[in-house]
């Protein structure tokens, strides 16, 4: 069976509960990272249910920004939550329904390593931004210190050893502070940088936790989806014995994820460091009036 079997995108709804909510705590973070200038068009690549999309609209101030995701479902989620001043469109990664240099920010949210060829993904990116523009984008720590899908997979491999082939540890080796470094550089891209961030992943209690994964949305949750009752319990009851319980049966996880920006070759830059110093103001040049699908 194909690893691409278990990587199901088809409700919003249950998307955000599993992954959408520490997604939004990511991108915040992510953002105030970038330092970008106000007043800036931003392309969201993989938009999913709009997290990043989200806090670009609220704390960055643009001037336009459209989400982009192949999901026409998560692109509706998208548009329901966010602000009215985000627009969406359905369309695929790897040809970008935007014209060339049509951007100042490219930015993408856990999704590159779900893509067949992230480097083409990133050369797209690459080519909607204008001169001087960013291009970023963050995954999670797959391998490492995203603890809730570490002890997911480590708990199914220890009840089926098959497991471990699905382990998006393993699956996706892009998702490493070398791998991702070295994907912007092939592109072209210019002050390569990488760095991490952890946030919290608080749940009230273990059906907190384990129900997200009955809901088919993922890796994770596609496999549970595919295995029979009895091999679904024994999996819960794996997990359930690893994961650090409180008094009042909450329990509290960190997920890590790692960030990579760099700028394209060339014009006024949309920054003044990482982390937000001195900004310069938004080169005006090729930019067309307004950044939209054609």
């Amino acid at each position: 069976m194909s690893e691409q079997r278990f990587d199901v995108w088809a409700s919003g709804n249950a998307y955000e509960r599993y992954m959408g909510r520490w997604s939004r705590l990511v991108a915040k973070a992510f953002v105030s990272w970038l330092g970008c200038s106000a007043d800036l068009r931003w392309l969201d690549v993989g938009c999913g249910t709009g997290a990043l999309t989200t806090v670009v609209s609220s704390r960055c101030r643009p001037r336009a920004v459209l989400g982009i995701d192949r999901s026409e479902a998560f692109v509706g989620a998208a548009a329901a939550a966010a602000p009215a001043s985000a627009r969406f469109a359905v369309g695929d990664a790897v040809t970008l329904p935007v014209r060339d240099a049509a951007c100042d920010v490219a930015v993408s949210a856990l999704t590159l390593n779900f893509l067949p060829e992230p480097g083409r993904a990133v050369d797209e990116m690459v080519r909607s931004v204008r001169p001087g523009g960013l291009v970023a984008a963050y995954v999670w720590d797959y391998a490492g210190e995203m603890a809730l899908l570490r002890r997911f997979w480590d708990a199914a491999s220890s009840v089926d050893p098959a497991a471990a082939a699905r382990d998006e540890g393993r699956r996706f080796p892009v998702c490493r502070p070398e791998p991702l470094r070295t994907l912007w550089a092939d592109s072209g891209l210019l002050d390569v940088a990488v760095t991490s961030f952890e946030v919290p992943t608080v749940f009230a209690d273990f059906d907190d936790l384990w129900q997200p994964f009955m809901a088919g949305q993922g890796p994770a949750p596609g496999y549970v989806a595919a295995l029979s009752p009895n091999e679904r319990e024994e999996l819960r009851s794996a997990l359930g014995a690893t994961v650090p319980t409180a008094a009042d049966g909450s329990i509290t996880l960190t997920a890590r994820s790692w960030a990579v920006s760099g700028s394209t070759p060339g014009g006024p830059t949309c920054r003044g460091g990482l982390g937000g110093g001195p900004r310069d103001a938004p080169g005006e040049g090729a930019r067309p009036d307004r950044l939209e699908p054609p």
